[in-house]
């Protein structure tokens, strides 16, 4: 019997092509991200030790460990998460804030703003372990550019990193700066995205500035504050380099007044090769994180009818 030859039509070709670009960044993902997370949860019901043949299965106890040591005011855990809700309360909403407030007198200059852009984009494309050991020099005590200004101006040197209430806040500062410029770049894009005619009819009907920003620029804002909200408030959760960087021998600050849970995680899983437990505390920081992430889509997310 004759068997004609299957014609395709080009919009099918171009669907089959389409999908077979597609299987090439999904394995990359399947690959590089699903397996290790799932590597991960098979950890945590572990007692993963690298060195020894056998990891036998625990269920939850690493879990109930991470409970115990959580109602335990002196533990080392219960600090690192302590501290890295510190981190997101007092660095997300400072940057934010500070990036908008840049990016709306940016938006009103019409010289030189590349070059502007420029300067303040740079920090977020320089490497974090340079800026933190830059930083770490700037915050020394006696001889630190920091100090030695402050002593210019007649005021009390700072102790800075060396103390357990100022540790915590100096490396926020940091982190804040550090990624300001990706968030004033993505607050730009926002803010050009807003149409003129919204403004001139707003001024038309006698609103200021104030109503101005209030009614249209934050309402039509909405989905870059949100997004950005998201992705910072991430990376605060996920807070490490700087802390390691910036403590002495990255032991998380005096008094541990600066670990992290991730740098818990580092110290549980390549300090004492203790990976169940550290792959236990990945795997909280990873709800935590879904957790919030999906309480901030589902109250900060404003839609519109137009």
């Amino acid at each position: 019997m004759l068997k004609l030859p299957i014609r395709i039509g080009l919009q099918r070709k171009r669907q089959i092509w389409a999908y077979i670009f597609l299987l090439i960044p999904m394995a990359f993902f399947l690959f590089i991200r699903l397996a290790p997370t799932l590597f991960a949860f098979n950890m945590s019901l572990r007692d993963w030790n690298p060195l020894s043949p056998e990891q036998p299965f625990v269920g939850l106890k690493n879990f109930a460990k991470i409970v115990t040591e959580l109602e335990n005011p002196k533990s080392v855990t219960r600090k690192a998460f302590q501290n890295t809700f510190l981190y997101v309360i007092l660095g997300v909403p400072s940057q934010l804030v500070l990036s908008l407030a840049i990016a709306l007198m940016l938006n009103h200059i019409r010289r030189l703003i590349g070059l502007f852009r420029a300067v303040y984009f740079l920090p977020f494309v320089t490497s974090t372990v340079a800026i933190a050991w830059v930083w770490r020099w700037m915050y020394q005590p006696q001889f630190g550019p920091l100090n030695v200004w402050l002593d210019l101006l007649g005021l009390p040197q700072q102790p800075f990193l060396r103390s357990p209430q100022q540790a915590l806040p100096a490396i926020t500062a940091v982190a804040v700066w550090h990624g300001m410029g990706f968030a004033i770049i993505i607050f730009l894009a926002g803010l050009k995205q807003i149409p003129e005619v919204y403004y001139e009819a707003a001024r038309i009907d006698g609103a200021g500035r104030w109503a101005l920003f209030r009614h249209i620029t934050i309402p039509l804002l909405n989905p870059t504050i949100v997004y950005l909200t998201v992705l910072q408030t991430i990376s605060f959760l996920r807070m490490f380099t700087e802390v390691l960087n910036m403590t002495r021998q990255g032991d998380g600050g005096p008094l541990n007044s600066t670990t992290t849970v991730v740098l818990r995680v580092y110290r549980e899983g390549f300090g004492s090769l203790n990976m169940g437990f550290a792959a236990a505390l990945t795997v909280v920081l990873f709800a935590i994180i879904l957790m919030i992430t999906i309480i901030q889509l589902r109250f900060l997310t404003r839609r519109f009818e137009y």
